[in-house]
């Protein structure tokens, strides 16, 4: 990397509170630890050998998978290394073998900034890997009607335009990834001729909605976790599709 990375001395009491009150439900719920974990195994399994980074790392949980990621937010917390907007990242050109995120891409103001700017960190070869909310019939009313972000399906996820400073870090569009990888998912081929789709997997059929997410209530016992989510590994692949309510996407920079 052509800049080092700068650890940031920031307090805990800096931390926004809504990061805040997301660790607080984490360690309270125990079930929710365990779905979480479980998709953030699956997206270290999709690693390639080289270095890291994690945009919108600010829950921290990352580097318990990949020791040497390097973490950035664009929001500060104290144990991120960085903090930098994914839209204008401070790195050199091939800087990076993998880029992660977990429920980031869909915040993200302009996402064809953001793949402009990983199509340039990124090495030939380097993979941006993301699991992100996914808009099923099943899981649309839930996004919908009980979650606090919104799901508009008829934004344009390849808008291009002036990002705004003032913007509050959680504005979001859950529906931008279903939305990318789906009904627009030619236009980004087209558009980003580099990148291609090396994985699209539709996950979390019944644990994660009936954990409720960061919401104190959960209707799940956490000693069922486990077998459930076992269950839909057997599921998902048929009826992912139908009733799932994240995805996991892999897309791999292309050599030339």
């Amino acid at each position: 990397m052509a800049e080092e990375v700068a650890t940031q001395d920031v307090s805990a009491q800096d931390v926004d509170g809504r990061i805040a009150e997301h660790g607080r439900q984490w360690r309270k719920k125990p079930a929710l630890r365990d779905i979480y974990v479980d998709l953030y195994r699956r997206m270290a399994a999709q690693l390639v050998k080289g270095a890291t980074l994690e945009i919108g790392g600010g829950s921290g949980i990352f580097k318990e998978f990949a020791p040497d990621t390097v973490t950035t937010d664009i929001l500060l917390a104290p144990w991120l290394d960085l903090v930098a907007d994914a839209q204008t990242l401070p790195f050199a050109n091939e800087s990076f073998a993998n880029i992660v995120m977990f429920d980031v891409l869909h915040h993200i103001e302009f996402p064809r900034k953001f793949l402009a700017e990983a199509q340039r960190i990124l090495k030939p070869g380097g993979r941006v890997i993301m699991v992100e909310p996914g808009i099923s019939p099943l899981s649309w009313p839930f996004y919908n009607y009980i979650h606090p972000e919104p799901v508009r399906l008829g934004d344009d996820p390849l808008l291009d335009g002036v990002a705004d400073p003032g913007r509050d870090a959680f504005d979001a569009n859950q529906a931008i990834p279903t939305l990318l990888f789906g009904r627009h998912a030619q236009r980004f081929a087209a558009d980003f001729p580099t990148f291609k789709v090396v994985a699209k997997q539709w996950l979390s059929l019944f644990a994660y909605p009936l954990s409720g997410g960061f919401k104190p209530w959960s209707l799940i016992p956490h000693a069922l976790v486990k077998p459930v989510l076992k269950l839909e590994d057997v599921l998902a692949p048929v009826v992912g599709p139908l009733m799932g309510f994240r995805l996991l996407v892999a897309i791999e920079k292309q050599t030339q």
